[in-house]
């Protein structure tokens, strides 16, 4: 149609440089893949960096890092969470122990063996979230079953912003009794945007959903200034 501009192509991801944080392209720039960088390193800084923007590293062995920031984004929340009528009873029929950052870095090897799509929690990956762990940016949600991890879900937190990267189980159900902590337990403490990164049909289940990655952008803008303290939040559990 006359008059009418032709729509832009998508930005070609940009080449980070190891050891120098930085550089990280706007994510509005891209397709809805959303790959926007590669190669650079994990370092603590340039991963803080990375999740205050919207972007996250997702790779496998042998590939330098990739940096993706998808459209659209899922999110939950309390108010959309969806909690069956089995898992009901297994919250109420209790019989395991909520903690909290007590088991970091089991959380997340746990994860990277049991789920199918886990290779790319390779040794580095394990070695850089625990670092961001350790500085206070990365937490997890344990289930315990006398005293042995039966489920747990861990993420990265800025500002108001919780990214949760994976969870697991060992025992049935044990993986959505933590998400159900970890969402009610964040958002207790003042977390105002929760990124579950894409919605799967296992988090759709759970009541995950999705938003343009424009607005999942725009509220994380917003949401990263606020101040949370989540080194001993109160542990919720809600029907």
């Amino acid at each position: 149609m006359a008059g009418r501009k032709p729509k832009a192509k998508p930005a070609e991801p940009v080449m980070l440089s190891a050891g120098t944080p930085g550089g990280f392209p706007d994510p509005c720039d891209y397709d809805a893949e959303g790959l926007v960088a590669y190669g650079g390193d994990l370092g603590s800084e340039r991963l803080v960096e990375a999740y205050s923007r919207g972007i996250f590293p997702w790779y496998g062995p042998g590939y330098v890092p990739l940096w993706w920031s998808p459209d659209p984004r899922a999110l939950l929340t309390p108010e959309a969470l969806h909690v069956s009528r089995s898992l009901g009873r297994t919250l109420r029929r209790g019989g395991f122990e909520l903690r909290w950052d007590t088991r970091f870095r089991q959380v997340m090897r746990a994860c990277g063996e049991q789920r199918t799509d886990g290779t790319w929690i390779i040794p580095e990956m394990l070695d850089a979230y625990a670092e961001l762990h350790r500085l206070g940016f990365a937490h997890s949600l344990e289930v315990v079953r006398a005293d042995e991890l039966v489920g747990g879900v861990y993420g990265v937190q800025v500002g108001g912003l919780f990214a949760a990267e994976s969870m697991f189980h060992r025992a049935t159900d044990m993986s959505k009794v933590a998400l159900v902590a970890m969402v009610h337990t964040l958002f207790g403490a003042g977390i105002e945007l929760m990124d579950v990164q894409f919605a799967t049909a296992h988090l759709a289940s759970l009541g995950a959903f999705e938003v343009p990655r424009a607005e999942y952008l725009s509220r994380l803008a917003v949401a990263r200034e606020r101040v949370v303290d989540l080194r001993k939040p109160a542990l919720l559990l809600s029907v």
